[in-house]
């Protein structure tokens, strides 16, 4: 499969990694999320060519991540605002920072700490069924509606469903 052919696939997860797949995508959108807006904040936390920045926020403003909201006439300046599609990405960020730091600590730093808003509490991130509100966990998860060799294909060798 092409990388330019992601956004076409009949996968959900290949479309979305056809919008925020790229590590410079990811990056903005995290620094977007904890309240970023503006290129040259963009670019300083990020450390990459101002080009690189600028195409980055380009496409994710094509994709309606962010919309441009003008803070400046002369020379114009934009801030870049997160959408409500741009919005729906923060579980996602959140899951993989939750990942990595199970899977992929770092001695040197101490994990991320998430308040909750509403009750004020220290959390972890947990995935759980929208109906029965049980936490959903590697293996008790199933596709019916995957034709029989696309519902192999995404069986481990453990026998386990992803």
């Amino acid at each position: 499969m092409r990388w330019d052919q992601l956004a076409e696939d009949d996968c959900p997860v290949a479309r979305a990694l056809s919008v925020i797949g790229d590590r410079w995508a990811a990056l903005i959108l995290r620094d977007a999320l904890r309240g970023v807006t503006r290129f040259d904040a963009f670019h300083a936390r990020l450390g990459c060519s101002r080009a690189m920045v600028a195409k980055r926020l380009a496409e994710l403003v094509d994709q309606g991540v962010f919309e441009l909201r003008a803070y400046q006439d002369h020379p114009p300046r934009h801030d870049y605002v997160l959408t409500d599609r741009g919005r729906a990405l923060g579980p996602i960020v959140m899951m993989m920072a939750q990942w990595s730091e199970t899977w992929l600590p770092q001695r040197r730093s101490s994990p991320l700490r998430r308040r909750h808003k509403d009750c004020g509490q220290l959390f972890q991130p947990v995935l759980v069924c929208s109906e029965c509100r049980e936490p959903v966990e590697p293996g008790r998860v199933e596709y019916p509606d995957l034709a029989p060799s696309r519902r192999r294909a995404t069986t481990d060798r453990q026998g386990q469903s992803a």
